[in-house]
């Protein structure tokens, strides 16, 4: 288990937070192979009822982390397996997700928010997937969720624009449901996990189930991006955009 994911069970609740400050939570491949198993453990848990998706205080997840495109790039190879993995346990969550947001969302930060069935958001909070800005594409399953979930001009303006939304914004778009101060994040945010813990379990699955649908739409979705995507990471504008990045570095 990698120690830069921190996951506590407390009652029925699972706590999965990303512990990487020093890198605002940027996601590495051990990571998604750690939360992947933290979801996937709950669902098999009777004890479990919610899943609970935390970051630090100004930064839930910066995205991936950018040394593995430049990898995935340099050797033409696409998204890891333990993040196509950890996409698809989202996809098939048995246990409703939370997520509490502080801060930066940047890709992945953003886009596994549209999985979650409760979403609480600091008042900083600030959502952004600049993926057609670095010559790639959504991934996810957001190109299917996300217009669903906030209509086409949004889920336009946020995949393809890369326009970002503050907590305000996430919440008019039906992304967030409670927005609080930075402070009240951890609080709120295990109120309503406990509330939904609280109720019946086999109503609530079914419940779940119905609002969802089936995931293998969403499945195929995800495949689907992650092909282009790999298209994609091999591209001129990709790798303009990665050199650019690598000169900003220096």
């Amino acid at each position: 288990m990698s120690d830069l994911v921190r996951v506590t069970d407390d009652g029925p609740v699972r706590t999965v937070r990303m512990n990487r400050p020093e890198k605002k939570n940027a996601l590495t491949v051990p990571m998604y192979a750690t939360m992947a198993d933290a979801i996937e453990g709950a669902g098999a848990s009777a004890a479990l009822r919610v899943v609970l998706v935390a970051g630090a205080p100004g930064a839930f997840c910066a995205g991936n982390d950018l040394q593995d495109f430049l990898q995935a790039s340099a050797e033409a190879a696409g998204l890891a397996p333990p993040l196509v993995r950890f996409l698809h346990v989202l996809a098939r969550a048995e246990k409703p997700l939370l997520a509490a947001v502080s801060g930066l969302a940047v890709g992945i930060g953003t886009t596994m928010l549209l999985h979650c069935d409760h979403v609480v958001a600091a008042s900083d909070a600030r959502l952004t997937t600049p993926f057609v800005h670095l010559g790639l594409v959504p991934e996810a399953g957001s190109s299917l969720l996300g217009p669903r979930r906030m209509g086409h001009a949004r889920a336009f303006a946020l995949l393809a624009m890369g326009r970002p939304l503050d907590a305000a914004a996430a919440h008019a778009a039906g992304i967030v449901n409670t927005v609080v101060a930075p402070e009240d994040l951890d609080a709120e945010a295990i109120k309503a996990a406990r509330e939904i813990a609280a109720l019946p379990a086999a109503a609530l699955a079914a419940t779940r189930r119905l609002l969802r649908g089936s995931p293998d739409e969403t499945i195929a979705r995800i495949d689907e991006e992650a092909a282009e995507f790999k298209r994609r990471l091999g591209s001129p504008d990709a790798k303009a955009a990665f050199e650019a990045f690598l000169q900003r570095k220096k």
